[in-house]
């Protein structure tokens, strides 16, 4: 049976539209009417890359490795199939599992099939990054996602990490706090969601969200907290470091962008200040774990959730230096040309400013098929690709890429579906005498 054949079943549980997935949700089935028809892979161009004032060698040499072929097929290698080192993780290859919210953590806690689902998608010395994972209860915006704030949930992830490091896989938690993005039914007793503004949602593509509460400036340490205790339990739970998620309009987002963040105090009006509450964030994360078990994933260029900004360029620039202060990992960051939910727009901004500041390894994500990829890497406008909805369909995404093999179409209709086999782990991997 072909992915494209899988048959949810009979439902009217509206689900995000299937743009999201690669990016994590932003509508959840409880507060989206629209339902998604089946589709099959996006496959934008990537366009002209500019180098930015790098050498011919730029992406090679950092860390000992960048776009150098170094994989036993030599002058004839596919560059998303060479070798990266990542700090002091040996990647086999450049093809990351991109963070993809499944909705099957029932009540927040993970579940045992998700052993088998990040299993499938594990190579020795591939990098994955685990699904968004709350840090609090106040976190939460969606059904069914997991969280790492208790020690039901801690001992929940553990078998789960313990079955990618089985097969070799280096993972990666990505700790997140919806903010604004929520409802009152997703909060403890009720309460209003917490944010930098007190302005609600403003999208077309919202059905309902609750009006936001604005964090008062001495409850922001309390935030701050929460991910520090979140890293803390990650690694407790077995995982290689964490991913930061500073974007897709949740709430470090929400005080990172101008056109959110209207505060008066010392974390609003200035691109300092609007900076000061994720990179608390990340030092006290970085305090916590140490610096090379820490990434983060920014969307400057975008605006999900209304959360836009009006010199995104200037913003990625100052992240990058600051985060080069603080030595962190990585830095994951979404396409300019991904701007909207569920489309895909030509811009004059590219990622190569931000590739130039920071020092550590660059992965980048939107809509990349593998020619896109090879190309990415092959220039060095990157180290490292995030695949979503790719990776969920094909889950030895890598073999198929390495000999160019086609691939399983994805069926959007089951992307958020409670169910723990299909549109999860029924997906067909290629017959193994290919």
């Amino acid at each position: 049976m072909t992915a494209s054949s899988v048959t949810s079943p009979a439902t009217t549980r509206a689900v995000p539209d299937p743009d999201v997935l690669a990016l994590g949700p932003f509508l959840s089935p409880a507060i989206f009417g629209k339902r998604a028809d089946q589709s099959s892979p996006v496959r934008p161009h990537l366009g002209s890359i500019k180098r930015q004032g790098r050498d011919a060698n730029w992406g090679r040499g950092r860390d000992g490795d960048g776009g150098e072929k170094m994989s036993n097929d030599g002058a004839d290698a596919v560059p998303l199939l060479t070798p990266h080192k990542m700090g002091r993780f040996d990647l086999s290859h450049r093809v990351v599992l991109a963070p993809l919210t499944r909705q099957r953590s029932y009540g927040n806690v993970p579940q045992p099939h998700a052993i088998l689902y990040y299993q499938q998608r594990t190579t020795k010395g591939g990098l994955l990054i685990a699904e968004a994972t709350g840090v609090s209860d106040t976190a939460q915006g969606y059904k069914d996602t997991p969280g790492i704030w208790t020690k039901e949930q801690v001992q929940a992830w553990k078998p789960i990490v313990d079955g990618v490091h089985a097969k070799g896989g280096i993972f990666f938690c990505q700790i997140w706090h919806v903010g604004r993005v929520s409802n009152s039914t997703f909060q403890p007793n009720g309460q209003a969601p917490v944010s930098s503004t007190d302005k609600p949602v403003n999208s077309v593509h919202v059905a309902k969200f609750t009006p936001p509460r604005r964090l008062e400036t001495g409850e922001i340490p309390l935030i701050i907290n929460d991910f520090r205790i979140a890293a803390r339990n990650a690694i407790e739970a077995g995982f290689d470091g964490v991913e930061i998620h500073g974007a897709h309009g949740y709430l470090i987002d929400q005080f990172l962008k101008d056109q959110v963040n209207d505060r008066t105090d010392k974390y609003g009006g200035s691109l300092e200040n609007r900076c000061r509450f994720a990179l608390e964030i990340v030092e006290a994360v970085v305090d916590e774990i140490g610096p090379e078990k820490v990434g983060i994933r920014l969307s400057p260029f975008a605006n999900y959730s209304g959360a836009a900004d009006s010199n995104p360029e200037a913003l990625g620039l100052y992240m990058a230096h600051e985060l080069n202060k603080l030595g962190i990992l990585y830095c994951h960051v979404v396409e300019p040309r991904k701007v909207k939910l569920g489309e895909n727009f030509e811009n004059p901004y590219n990622l190569g400013p931000m590739r130039d500041a920071f020092k550590g390894t660059i992965i980048v994500a939107g809509n990349y098929n593998r020619k896109d990829g090879n190309n990415a890497i092959s220039s060095g406008y990157a180290d490292l690709i995030a695949y979503g909805r790719l990776f969920l369909s094909n889950p030895d995404l890598p073999r198929r890429f390495e000999i160019d093999a086609s691939l399983n179409k994805y069926n959007s209709e089951t992307f958020y579906i409670p169910d723990p086999v299909i549109g999860y782990t029924d997906y067909p991997f290629l017959s193994s005498d290919i």
